[in-house]
């Protein structure tokens, strides 16, 4: 690489002809928003045409039972869209991907659980008005004797430990495998509130378009769990016949998998996405594990790389060739589908390099227009050192590394050993004219989080920023 001074001007870089993948059309992002807000407009409408107005006017305990009936709508729907959002569907999927959808999906479901909370405190205390009784013989009366109330009250149960174990602290003390597991319990939740919703539900039991649209978007979300979270991996699955080939150490506790199959060019992944992929090789089997492609996938081989974070990654270093292996995807969007310029820039630490090496043997770009800055902890943590020079010196790729323990006295992606360095100034030092290039970041979150706000204070417009984050 040439360095330039302050005062000199650089050339404008000619433009070379790169090959774009299909784009994912814009309108389905809008289109999945205006759904989502739609919907519930649709509920509020129902409620309204129940006379949930007039009944607002009818006493204190008609105002409370009718509020506690919207806000029960609104949490099932509330609820229905957090199954939409995870379900794996590919038009939601490509327009936001995992690491939005999961953050989208958490602040719905917190609100439809506090609306729920809602829900039931203003039913209860309506009741008790309107009977003259106190409350807890109210609260059993309501549970022991109206129709579908203790499957109810045990799907409050279990959304309320989805709930509790999806706060951050208890992300943090819980595996990845026992926080998966818990999850699907929000399932379980919302099977078990479908009976109290009809045979105790004022819409339900009065309202003929109100049956119409709830067992629509019912039928829907369980056609689309069906669909998507089962009949497809599944079909996938056995079309491909994947089966572990060979498993290779890369670097203290990091091993790569090798994986072979049939007609996986006919499988619609790129690099830089994921599987959550089964590995059926005795107990434990069930319990899914995320992993990025780390090579650009071929006809007949997939790899993927992973580090020792959990049984579920722990347990690579053990597979034996011939296990075969049950996958879920492609999913993600850190692919080349967003790429608005011929010039590429990334940034890496860690494991985080494995999305991007897959990217840079995938990506088109002419010598000297790509460049990787790959951090890490020392030489032994670098991953794919003899794969990465190579694909330098092939490629013409200006390569990096930053080692050495991360900074102590501020948040930076630097390491600690060029703490007289700004973030910024650094992003401009190692990619000069960084608003010319397309950024892809991948590593830990709070590296993450110092890098993306260095490339763009360094210059770099925000829609050419591409992450996607594996954390759950």
């Amino acid at each position: 690489m040439t360095n330039r001074g302050p005062g000199q001007v650089a050339s404008r870089p000619r433009r070379v002809r790169v090959r774009r993948v299909r784009a994912t059309p814009a309108w389905w992002r809008d289109a999945i928003g205006l759904a989502c807000w739609a919907s519930a407009l649709v509920v509020i409408a129902l409620w309204v045409s129940g006379r949930g107005l007039q009944s607002l006017a009818g006493g204190p305990a008609d105002l409370l039972t009718t509020l506690g009936r919207l806000s029960g709508l609104v949490a099932a729907d509330l609820l229905l869209v957090q199954v939409f959002l995870m379900a794996r569907v590919p038009m939601i999927e490509r327009s936001y991907g995992q690491d939005e959808l999961a953050r989208r999906h958490r602040l719905v479901g917190f609100w439809s659980f506090n609306l729920l909370l809602v829900h039931i405190v203003l039913i209860l205390g309506g009741y008790t008005l309107r009977d003259h009784d106190n409350l807890l013989r109210e609260t059993w009366n309501v549970v022991t004797t109206y129709g579908g109330m203790l499957l109810a009250t045990a799907a409050a149960i279990a959304l309320t430990l989805v709930v509790v174990t999806s706060v951050k602290v208890a992300r943090r003390a819980l595996r990845y495998e026992s926080w998966h597991l818990l999850h699907l319990y929000a399932y379980i939740g919302v099977a078990l509130s479908v009976p109290h919703e009809i045979w105790t539900g004022a819409d339900f039991t009065t309202s003929r378009l109100a049956r119409v649209y709830w067992w629509s978007a019912y039928g829907v979300a369980l056609g689309v769990i069906v669909l998507y979270r089962l009949a497809l991996p599944l079909w996938r699955t056995l079309r491909h016949g994947l089966t572990v080939r060979e498993v290779i150490p890369e670097a203290p506790g990091v091993v790569t998998v090798l994986l072979g199959g049939r007609g996986l060019h006919r499988m619609p992944v790129r690099a830089g996405q994921y599987f959550v992929f089964r590995f059926l090789d005795g107990p434990g089997w069930s319990r899914g594990n995320p992993y990025s492609l780390s090579a650009s996938p071929a006809p007949d081989r997939l790899r993927v790389t992973a580090k020792a974070a959990g049984d579920g990654s722990s347990r690579l270093a053990r597979l034996r060739p011939g296990t075969r292996v049950a996958v879920e995807g492609p999913y993600g969007r850190l692919t080349a589908e967003r790429r608005e310029t011929d010039r590429v820039a990334m940034f890496a630490c860690g494991i985080g390099i494995t999305p991007l090496r897959a990217l840079l043997e995938e990506l088109e770009y002419r010598p000297g227009d790509a460049i990787l800055v790959y951090r890490a902890h020392s030489e032994a943590d670098l991953v794919f050192r003899s794969e990465l020079e190579q694909l330098a010196e092939r490629r013409g790729i200006t390569l990096y590394y930053l080692l050495g323990p991360r900074m102590q006295h501020r948040s930076s992606w630097l390491p600690e050993s060029a703490r007289s360095w700004s973030d910024e100034d650094a992003v401009r030092h190692l990619v000069p004219e960084i608003a010319q290039y397309d950024a892809y970041v991948c590593g830990p979150d709070r590296w993450m989080d110092a890098m993306c706000t260095a490339v763009l204070a360094a210059g770099l417009p925000a829609a050419r920023l591409h992450q996607e984050r594996f954390s759950w």
